[in-house]
């Protein structure tokens, strides 16, 4: 089992830092300040453990009543966002309910993924969705230009294959970018730098995650 620590953040944008070198990174700016565990999961009473984390808190006129039987018993203001993260049975008790996480969690340099829910396109064609060529503006072609072509094989299978790329609603899908390098860490002010963009718009809520391929690889070399 690989377990994958991490915190929930809220998108600000993105900018730019420079390196010692001089190198311009683009990165995007996450703010982590508010993660606070609400629960704990355990193997005995859940079948496996993980800890149950908060974020951005909200009025308690907008909590349900069983919201509200949650935080308090957790001891905690109402928080907007839940994310579970699966650790292992022997960590539960280094991160006790109602307290924080911050984002020493995370090393510089090291590698995380980050999911999030990408931009909506709303309904799109083949060409934008799928990177599709379209046909050939020559040879007296015409009303065609952006066309998919065409999506079966007549008489056998007399059907259109599952998974054919074809039009249809785009984004506004859970995307998770693997292997991000985390650039510059500000415990104080609770900011994560993570190079490159990451999925969703500004203001929006994604999850930071240590990176699980590198884990799995290490288990794989050490025989765990």
């Amino acid at each position: 089992m690989n377990f994958q620590l991490g915190l929930i953040a809220k998108k600000i944008g993105m900018t730019q830092i420079f390196a010692e070198d001089g190198t311009r990174v683009p990165v995007t700016v996450l703010q982590v300040t508010g993660n606070v565990v609400t629960a704990h999961r355990t193997v005995e009473r859940d079948g496996y453990a993980a800890l149950q984390v908060g974020f951005a808190e909200k009025k308690e006129s907008r909590a349900t009543k069983p919201e509200l039987g949650l935080f308090k018993k957790a001891g905690v203001t109402p928080r907007c966002e839940l994310r579970e993260f699966r650790v292992a049975p022997g960590q539960l008790n280094e991160f006790p309910v109602g307290g924080e996480l911050s984002a020493s969690l995370f090393a510089e340099g090291s590698l995380v993924d980050v999911a999030g829910i990408s931009k909506g396109k709303g309904f799109q064609g083949v060409i934008k969705r799928h990177n599709m060529e379209g046909e050939k503006n020559s040879h007296g072609q015409h009303e065609f230009f952006r066309h998919g072509g065409s999506i079966g094989c007549r008489k056998t299978p007399g059907r259109v294959h599952k998974g054919k790329r074809m039009t249809g609603h785009m984004g506004d899908e859970r995307v998770t970018s693997q292997n991000m390098k985390v650039a510059k860490i500000d415990a104080e002010s609770g900011i994560v730098l993570v190079r490159g963009p990451v999925p969703g718009g500004n203001n929006g809520y994604v999850t930071i995650r240590q990176a699980i391929k590198p884990a799995i690889r290490a288990g794989k070399n050490t025989g765990v």
